[in-house]
């Protein structure tokens, strides 16, 4: 038993198309100057997304300081994924910045706190 016959989606016949009959174009015009293209850039209001040194951003004219980076070499390997209030997040943010710990430092110190509060709990018993 045959089938339908299918559509013709016009990739089997000659139609006459050649590739070497393509013009390759002109080259890409070169890069402009990086003065050059700053001072467009500047002209039509693109803010760049490099950052700037604070001595050259104008420190001290009332720029916020950058926050201090929270990297360190602590042994804490396992990722904790939750949401919060934006609210709640930065009080947990500032609390560590106050404190100068980072974040999973912060969040065992929250934890002792909450079992000291409330008591321990059996891990095997929650549920």
């Amino acid at each position: 038993m045959m089938g339908r016959e299918r559509a013709d989606l016009g990739f089997g016949g000659d139609d006459g198309f050649d590739p070497a009959e393509w013009d390759v174009g002109t080259p890409a015009p070169a890069r402009p100057e990086s003065s050059s293209a700053r001072r467009v850039a500047e002209a039509t209001g693109f803010r760049s997304r490099e950052v700037v040194p604070p001595a050259a951003a104008g420190a001290g004219q009332g720029t916020p300081a950058p926050a201090k980076p929270r990297r360190r070499r602590t042994g804490r390997n396992a990722q904790f994924n939750l949401k919060a209030r934006p609210d709640t997040i930065a009080q947990f943010c500032a609390v560590a910045d106050a404190k100068g710990w980072g974040l999973g430092e912060t969040l065992e110190y929250a934890v002792t706190l909450l079992e000291r509060e409330y008591g321990p709990t059996d891990p095997t018993k929650i549920g």
